[in-house]
């Protein structure tokens, strides 16, 4: 066997998502062969690659099948999450991938969506990041029970930089970490805006694969504020079936998809979508509907991202600090792993088809 022979089979391996195969894309490295032995690395798109399984046996077949059916081959893989950044990088220089979770109205869910898309994330092997810019009602200190923690300072190239408090393995910040939680946010949009700013600008939040943005409900000013300081990579919209659900979410989908702002929707996912009880695990109850938020992705001809069942688990996490993906309900966990997947591989597709991501120079979203 010789390393060319073993290059000429996996140039018959396709990465699923991007249509192109494992060495046109540069994803093979450190052959190494001996005898009747071979093994050699596949640098994947992402740590938290869904398709990794799969792109690992093809490359054994295409060994055995096209080289040598007595070899014994052993694939390794490593990691090179893509992004695709375009800016001049003077914020989050380290973050690779910025994601925005919105949603069109408050209540779908869409905290307890963000925060355990980055849980699941990160447990997929990825460095994440989550942060809260629902500065009038923040919940993220609640979900991670870090509620009464005050972040840390400290001097980066003579600059106070804020540190982020780290919980179950990903970086989280939020305005509930700095002010009493029994005291309300009254602040006029200037003040939110600079506040958001301060968040991406004055926290360390270091080298991450992907930084989750838990947006606050409807299409307002921090939603502006952050497409114009931040490269949004792209927004994962969420909803429940609810008919007034749908018909906020397709705001939201608009905002986005206006050209003054040009940022990306992944995905759209349902939360909600079906209750499962503990003691039927096997049962669905649409109490919401069925299938709407399904639908509505394919009207908009976006990406269906998954169903996010209503399990008492997901809420009691949240109440008690444990989100759902740390928790023990396998049920709930194996619906944020596969949404989490879904996402990944729409993220990996983005940064391969679309455009570079950029600021957006927003001048006057005009209504409607």
């Amino acid at each position: 066997m010789t390393q060319q022979e073993i290059l000429n089979a996996l140039s018959n391996v396709q990465e699923p998502d991007l249509g192109k195969d494992l060495v046109t894309l540069n994803m093979v490295k450190d052959i190494v062969i001996q005898d009747n032995t071979v093994s050699f690395t596949v640098v994947l798109t992402t740590p938290a690659c869904p398709m990794k399984d799969l792109i690992g046996n093809a490359c054994i077949n295409a060994v055995k099948l096209l080289v040598n059916k007595e070899a014994e081959v052993t694939v390794n893989f490593t990691s090179n999450t893509t992004s695709n950044r375009k800016d001049n990088k003077n914020v989050l220089s380290g973050v690779k991938n910025i994601i925005a979770v919105v949603s069109g109205k408050g209540g779908v869910g869409k905290s307890t969506v963000a925060s355990n898309l980055a849980l699941a994330l990160s447990h997929g092997g990825a460095k994440v990041g989550l942060m809260d810019a629902d500065i009038y009602g923040p919940s993220v200190h609640i979900m991670f029970g870090v509620r009464g923690e005050r972040p840390l300072m400290k001097e980066v190239d003579g600059k106070g930089m804020i540190v982020p408090i780290e919980r179950f393995g990903i970086k989280l910040m939020s305005i509930g970490l700095l002010v009493d939680e029994k005291q309300a946010v009254v602040w006029r949009g200037p003040m939110v805006s600079n506040a958001i700013r301060q968040f991406v600008t004055d926290v360390d939040w270091g080298e991450l694969d992907y930084l989750v943005i838990d947006m606050p409900p409807g299409t307002g000013d921090i939603h502006l504020t952050i497409v114009q300081t931040v490269p949004v990579t792209g927004v994962i919209v969420v909803t429940t079936p609810q008919l007034v659900a749908l018909a906020d979410a397709k705001k939201g989908i608009a905002m986005f998809s206006q050209a003054q702002v040009k940022v990306p929707v992944i995905g759209l996912v349902e939360n909600m979508s079906y209750f499962t009880p503990a003691e039927l695990p096997a049962n669905k109850y649409y109490i919401f509907g069925k299938e709407g938020g399904k639908k509505l992705a394919e009207e908009y001809d976006l990406p269906f991202l998954g169903e996010i069942p209503l399990v008492q688990s997901i809420r009691e996490g949240g109440d008690l600090g444990i989100p759902a993906m740390v928790g023990d309900d396998q049920i709930s966990k194996q619906a944020f792993v596969d949404f989490a997947a879904n996402a990944t591989r729409g993220i990996a597709m983005r940064n391969a088809e679309m455009p570079a991501t950029e600021v957006s120079e927003v001048l006057e979203i005009s209504g409607s």
